[in-house]
């Protein structure tokens, strides 16, 4: 059985759809099971094992928890300098308190971490390996979760993913959608490189490790095992913000999902007046989760594509 944490947000909800869409039985909480409360967390996991035991039985299910997939955080980049006890308590208090109870329930854990653990001083592409040298409180608190973790727990998966959009929460398309239909022109930062990554493809991943590890099972040298470890995710290719919103754009002009002629500017990250420094370049390297799962991973403007196909009506609320 899959707790799947987190799933009701943006990345969450995909991993929930995608797990229904596959008849996977799964429990998704949010805030209903506050995971910053190592008691409440246990607790929770107790209850529904306990009074899901003769069902899950009777469906010939696991009646506990095998799998824990934590798909929640705080991921407000600016506020997190202001909110310092707030971002640690989601980002690293929470990440050890789920690792915490994955280890004594015997569960194996997935849990996602980000580009920004990075400085973004690199001029190729970051693999699992490379250094890590966060930049500000949000970085901070990621890095420290997946530390959290890898003290805590030997069965787990953290994968690392960047610039990430999707259904239902605000994210980067969403916002150039409404602004490209309210105003006469933008600026948007062309000097930060990173890759664009839809939550659809990144769940995809997470629900392969998931099958992969199950079929293998104890047998290191099967074709389906995957190495635990740390991974990383993101669409294939790299792309500036500003290029990134150029392409968004296109493609809803293509579908007429914008009606007014906004320019698109390029700015420097200095012009742009961010209160805090971002990783200028935090391309992700993926070539150790594509052989592990045997995948080739989307580029990005194929994902865009399909995202704002799939999303016409909601990119349409926008307006």
């Amino acid at each position: 059985m899959i707790w799947l944490i987190g799933a009701s947000g943006m990345l969450g909800a995909s991993v929930a759809l995608l797990l229904k869409k596959n008849k996977i039985p799964f429990v998704g909480t949010s805030s209903d099971v506050d995971a910053r409360d190592y008691k409440k967390l246990r607790e929770f996991a107790e209850k529904w094992e306990s009074d899901n035991y003769l069902s899950a039985r009777q469906k010939g299910l696991l009646s506990r928890f095998n799998w824990i997939v934590n798909c929640s955080g705080y991921t407000a980049v600016e506020k997190a300098e202001s909110e310092k006890e707030a971002a640690r308590a989601l980002n690293v208090t929470a990440a050890s308190n789920i690792a915490r109870v994955a280890r004594e329930l015997g569960a194996k854990m997935i849990h996602i971490s980000s580009d920004y653990v990075f400085d973004g001083k690199a001029s190729s592409p970051y693999t699992e390996d490379s250094r890590k040298n966060p930049l500000g409180v949000y970085g901070q608190t990621k890095s420290a979760g997946e530390d959290e973790i890898q003290k805590m727990m030997t069965q787990y998966f953290i994968i690392r993913t960047s610039w990430l959009y999707g259904r239902g929460r605000p994210n980067f398309v969403k916002t150039m959608a409404r602004l490209m239909n309210s105003k006469e022109e933008i600026k948007v930062v062309n000097d930060q490189y990173g890759s664009p990554t839809n939550a659809d493809d990144l769940a995809e991943a997470v629900l392969l490790i998931i099958r992969n590890v199950d079929k293998a099972g104890t047998n290191i040298f099967s074709k389906e095992a995957v190495p635990y470890g740390i991974y990383n995710f993101s669409n294939a290719g790299q792309t500036s913000w500003f290029d990134f919103a150029v392409e968004i754009q296109r493609l809803l002009k293509k579908r007429k999902l914008v009606t007014n002629d906004c320019k698109v500017l390029p700015c420097s990250t200095e012009e742009y007046g961010a209160k805090v420094e971002r990783p200028a370049y935090s391309v992700l390297s993926k070539e150790k989760i594509q052989a592990a799962l045997k995948i080739k991973i989307p580029g990005w403007k194929d994902s865009l594509n399909k995202f704002i196909k799939a999303e016409q009506g909601e990119l349409l609320c926008e307006n």
